[in-house]
């Protein structure tokens, strides 16, 4: 290549290099609106109107796409029903950051006044992996209901493997503590 041509792409990339340093000058140093309004803002996977992305120490499980618990099903209706029931949105119900929806006004009040007794155990993260000491994702289509509590497994076989070893439940909930700590959704 000829000298002239090197001399070109050198200052071409000195000049992106330049315009680089000056441009994060300008905005780390001016408040000005117009500049701010220029800049994008990261766009979120959420729809609008539902609340932020939960923080460190936040443990329910919900689909990160929609910010819905169960993904939309209603957690009343694994009692009531014995099986998932799709929520609606006109029946929805925000509770610590987390929507849930519901298949009716009357599933929204019960889990209201009570959510301890309707949501999943272990936030809706595979019992197993809890025992294991890990926070596993689960299919809210596997579940088991053990006494009055919702369990939700990430393969027929955890289901399976929970149900016929009962040890594993007392494993999951000693460590369960330690496991929502290491939770970063």
């Amino acid at each position: 290549m000829k000298a002239a041509t090197w001399q070109c792409r050198i200052w071409r990339a000195l000049g992106g290099i330049a315009f680089t340093l000056v441009a994060q000058v300008a905005l780390v140093g001016a408040p000005d609106k117009a500049v701010q309004a220029a800049v994008p803002l990261p766009e979120t996977s959420l729809p609008v109107g539902l609340p932020a992305l939960p923080s460190l120490g936040e443990a329910m499980q919900r689909d990160l796409r929609t910010g819905l618990a169960l993904n939309g099903f209603d957690p009343v209706s694994y009692q009531l029903e014995g099986r998932p029931v799709a929520g609606l949105p006109d029946y929805e119900l925000v509770l610590n950051g987390i929507v849930w929806r519901f298949a009716s006004a009357a599933n929204r009040a019960a889990f209201r006044d009570a959510p301890d007794v309707y949501a999943p155990a272990f936030a809706g993260f595979d019992p197993t992996g809890v025992a294991n000491g890990v926070a596993v994702d689960s299919d809210p289509n596997r579940f088991a209901i053990v006494g009055a509590r919702l369990f939700l497994f990430r393969s027929d076989e955890n289901r399976s493997r929970f149900l016929q070893d009962r040890s594993l439940l007392g494993i999951a909930e000693t460590r369960w503590n330690a496991v929502r700590r290491s939770v970063a959704r």
